[in-house]
């Protein structure tokens, strides 16, 4: 039987095809359905969560972690776990209910369309009939697949939309990393972060110290880091063990460098502070970076006689063929450009400048390629029909272009995190949360 593959975000659905498995301490007994069906385990705002809820969601965490070959914290600390993971996502759907961000069923279906695709799956019904065949809740993995988009959404208006990024930084960042000796190394790393509320009081970072403390305290006893992860930290990815994957150098904040620099791969630091709150983090591997990224680079020009309802194909091709002609007999390219061509470059003369690969559409940049320097060609794209002149080739050294790109991407990647977490705690702090655990 294929296994079937979920974006990262959809990790927690992905366990939904293997059987259900109940934390001990909450398996429900046919005599205790009616008792527990409607009692209420949190009030979030004018919503509540169910202990039934709550129940469902423990299993399938658990599933997962097992799945994962986690082992399992203790029940309690699961419990707490899961239910704050469900508190912040009740809070963000309220959010965007109040905020009109939603996600109708066409562009639900778009969605899963696509992760049909990737799965190689030719339609979505298959794709379907497959979830239901592997013992998915088809309904049920379509609400969490909205609630995902939903989510990414709101981290998008609500914190993407708001970086900026100067090239002051993208300076700096890339000084501190020369450095500090970064510029090959990339690290695999799994992290347990516990969150400070903003504008916390004394007592709540006191109480988060003891917390990440404890956390610390058990991975020196020698307890298994996804274990500890997956019962400590606040971060989205703690029921994956805290994997943060491949990083470069320039993705991590300076202060935590230091402290990674010291390590062996399968050690971990102390507990670190940030602005958003405390951190375990674990090198699991590291290695060298990429060697420098030469390319080969096109500096051509071209004529572009556009297709429309007015002029065929036919026409646009016969009338790029007149011009090739005029130039074979010694008109030059450039005139003729600005003339005739039906392109923003005309006024350059057809000039396109240096061009690098993917730069244009495919059709175009294959033409290209197939020329030697001072030949000409035409070809028809999607614009219509070019006449295209290939004037010099070089190769060219574009790394320090992609630095400085990876830099804006790690700056922004770190910034967005911090931002996402203070809206994350603003979102908490203005919600009325009521706990009713121990209501059993």
């Amino acid at each position: 039987m294929s296994k079937i593959k979920f974006p990262v975000l959809l990790s927690v659905l992905s366990l939904m095809s293997t059987p259900v498995l109940a934390v001990e301490k909450h398996v429900i007994e046919p005599q205790q359905q009616v008792a527990t069906i409607d009692a209420v385990v949190a009030v979030v705002n004018d919503d509540v969560i169910t202990r039934l809820e709550l129940n469902e969601r423990l299993r399938m965490v658990v599933s997962q972690l097992k799945k994962q070959g986690t082992p399992l914290p203790e029940g309690a600390v699961l419990e707490t776990q899961v239910l704050e993971r469900m508190i912040a996502e009740m809070l963000q759907a309220q959010f965007a209910k109040e905020n009109g961000v939603r996600v109708d069923d066409t562009q639900l279906d778009m969605a899963i369309t696509r992760i049909a695709q990737q799965n190689n799956f030719p339609s979505l019904v298959e794709f379907m009939a497959k979830l239901e065949s592997d013992g998915v809740n088809v309904k049920k993995f379509r609400e969490e697949i909205r609630a995902e988009i939903v989510s990414t959404r709101l981290r998008e208006r609500e914190v993407e939309s708001k970086l900026v990024i100067s090239d002051t930084e993208v300076d700096n960042y890339l000084s501190n990393k020369s450095k500090m000796g970064l510029d090959n190394d990339e690290y695999h790393l799994a992290h347990i972060l516990v969150v400070v509320p903003e504008q916390a009081s004394a007592e709540k970072i006191r109480a988060a110290r003891e917390r990440a403390d404890q956390a610390f305290a058990q991975l020196s006893g020698g307890a298994d880091f996804s274990q500890v992860s997956a019962g400590f930290s606040d971060a989205k990815d703690a029921l994956k063990g805290g994997d943060l994957g491949w990083r470069a150098g320039d993705r991590i904040p300076p202060a935590f460098m230091n402290e990674l620099q010291n390590l062996k791969p399968g050690q971990n630091t102390a507990v670190l502070r940030s602005p958003s709150g405390f951190h375990i983090l674990k090198l699991v591997e590291k290695r060298g970076g990429s060697a420098p990224v030469v390319i080969t680079q096109t500096h051509a020009r071209h004529i572009l006689i556009k297709t429309s309802e007015i002029v065929t194909e036919a026409e646009a091709k016969k009338q790029l063929l007149e011009i090739k002609q005029r130039i074979d007999g010694g008109a030059g390219f450039a005139e003729q450009a600005k003339r005739y061509s039906q392109d923003g470059s005309a006024q350059q003369g057809g000039d396109l400048d240096w061009l690098s690969p993917g730069q244009t559409v495919p059709e175009f940049e294959g033409a290209i390629n197939k020329l030697q320097v001072g030949q000409m060609g035409m070809v028809q794209t999607q614009f219509g029909w070019h006449l295209i002149q290939v004037l010099a080739r070089r190769n060219t050294d574009v790394s320090e272009q992609q630095k400085r790109q990876q830099a804006r991407v790690s700056i922004g990647t770190f910034k967005s995190e911090e931002l996402y977490q203070d809206w994350l705690r603003q979102l908490r702090d203005r919600a009325f949360v009521e706990y009713r655990l121990e209501e059993k």
